[in-house]
């Protein structure tokens, strides 16, 4: 990913993160810096991505949202995420395109990446969203939201798909 004699950024992965971001140079050297200090070996590990969450919501419980999110950013599946999947992911959920949201949203939700969404894996995705979100305000979500099944039940209903639909 780098060189590895002076530690920086190589010029491949800093032009591809340039032209496939809306980052400077500048901003990406500097997240670089940052990244290689909090990750030596230049990759973040799924558990060390659920730290990360789990300071984020330290009220609830993250971890299998963020076994989801971390399998999606994992383009190259090698159970990790190097300095360019960590941007790339950075990118699409802060500032990236709506179709690029998008195409992220169809992966997270795609659990067993065949290609197609089902009723269970929205249900699965959903479940772990509402673990993240504390019972005292679980208890102000709308009667037709306020549990995963009905959720799920009212964003399949939303795209007109019957429950065994894709």
């Amino acid at each position: 990913m780098g060189n590895s004699k002076s530690g920086a950024l190589s010029k491949e992965i800093l032009e591809d993160l340039k032209s496939n971001t809306r980052y400077s140079e500048e901003e990406l050297c500097k997240w670089y810096d940052s990244f290689k200090k909090q990750c030596p070996d230049g990759k973040i590990t799924r558990p060390d991505f659920e730290k990360i969450y789990t300071n984020f919501f330290p009220n609830s419980d993250p971890k299998t949202y963020a076994s989801h999110v971390f399998r999606s950013f994992d383009t190259n599946d090698d159970g990790t995420l190097d300095f360019r999947e960590y941007i790339i992911a950075l990118h699409l959920t802060s500032s990236g395109k709506t179709s690029l949201k998008l195409e992220w949203a169809f992966s997270l939700f795609d659990v067993d990446r065949n290609g197609e969404v089902s009723k269970v894996e929205v249900l699965e995705i959903i479940t772990a969203i509402f673990k993240m979100i504390p019972p005292e305000e679980q208890k102000n979500l709308p009667d037709d939201e306020n549990s995963p099944q009905k959720r799920a039940d009212k964003l399949w209903a939303y795209f007109k798909k019957k429950d065994h639909g894709k």
